[in-house]
């Protein structure tokens, strides 16, 4: 009703304005009845707004339609009116829907060929990767350029297994299996995987997790995510040969699963943004190495899985991560 009293108002103050210019003209050329001009005044009105409540009543759906936003493409409802301007309009409507349809068809298909490319591409590369891991397994460890090699391998190895979970972000219900997980067991994994990272960068491990603490989760992503935290963890404290630390215990209503690291820790100007895709920040330019995709890939997966993720962090002290496990 609104939208078609905003529409009309002009229509109706010019309807007024000629009403009154005709009898002013009568007046001037000396017909002065005002009975008869208040008479045709009354007469035209009667008419007009006939004529708009013909008008509201045949496009009222029309116009309501037009008042309330969509949420989704999907409430689209034809109009069902034979005026030429619904029918214009459902008509241009219809044509835009098809264009952004096959345009949106189109875009998901081009995503779709690439993430098939990049999983493709990362399986390919784990191969002669393999290979190097079983030339160098088993010669001496004394030979610095052997170790090297190994470190690198590693790191390889946990970069195309970033970009295959990355991927699979967009099918995560697919990939998604909640099930009772043991945190301890859960930590150990993950700080067994980067093993090599910490005797590299002379930092140490120490897990303080009671063995019966079990949330409901899922154990693959959950151990990517802990990759992501303390390798995050590791290298901001890279050569300080000091301890990180992984400790879980029971809140209120909750368990919660710390990361802890005595790093450099993060400037205050950066805290409300490390969880944005490739911030780096300060400690950025430090680490060239930094990527500013750890923390916000660990969000998206702890988010999908119904978690909580918050940081807290003093520059020059270090910074712990903490995710908790709603009961």
């Amino acid at each position: 009703m609104r939208l078609f009293i905003r529409e009309h108002l002009a229509l109706t103050c010019w309807v007024v304005a000629i009403l009154f210019t005709v009898v002013a003209v009568f007046w001037y050329d000396g017909y002065n009845d005002w009975v008869t001009a208040a008479y045709a005044v009354a007469l035209g009105l009667f008419l007009y707004i006939g004529y708009l409540v013909y008008r509201y009543y045949s496009h009222r759906s029309f116009y309501t339609r037009m008042s309330r936003s969509m949420d989704s493409l999907k409430e689209f409802v034809p109009l069902n009116e034979t005026s030429p301007l619904s029918l214009a309009l459902e008509k241009l409507l219809d044509s835009q829907y098809g264009q952004y349809h096959a345009h949106l068809h189109r875009l998901e298909q081009r995503q779709q060929e690439y993430l098939t490319f990049m999983n493709q591409w990362v399986h390919q590369m784990k191969t002669p990767l393999s290979v190097i891991e079983l030339t160098v397994e088993g010669q001496e460890d004394d030979d610095p350029r052997l170790v090297s090699i190994r470190e690198e391998a590693d790191q390889m190895r946990r970069g195309l297994e970033t970009v295959l979970y990355v991927a699979r972000l967009d099918t995560f219900e697919q990939d998604f299996s909640v099930e009772p997980v043991i945190l301890r067991t859960a930590g150990e994994e993950a700080i067994h995987e980067l093993k090599r990272f910490f005797i590299r960068n002379h930092v140490y491990p120490e897990i303080h997790i009671d063995p019966a603490l079990v949330v409901q989760s899922d154990a693959k992503w959950l151990r990517f995510v802990l990759v992501q935290l303390l390798s995050n963890a590791i290298k901001y404290s890279a050569g300080s040969g000091q301890k990180i630390y992984v400790r879980a215990y029971d809140a209120e209503r909750s368990i919660m699963l710390e990361v802890q690291d005595q790093g450099i820790g993060i400037p205050k100007s950066d805290l409300n943004r490390v969880f944005q895709p490739f911030f780096t920040g300060e400690n950025g330019r430090h680490f060239k190495e930094s990527t500013g995709m750890g923390l916000y890939i660990a969000k998206e997966v702890l988010t999908r899985m119904n978690h909580q993720i918050d940081l807290e962090s003093v520059y020059g002290e270090g910074t712990t991560v903490r995710i908790t496990f709603n009961s």
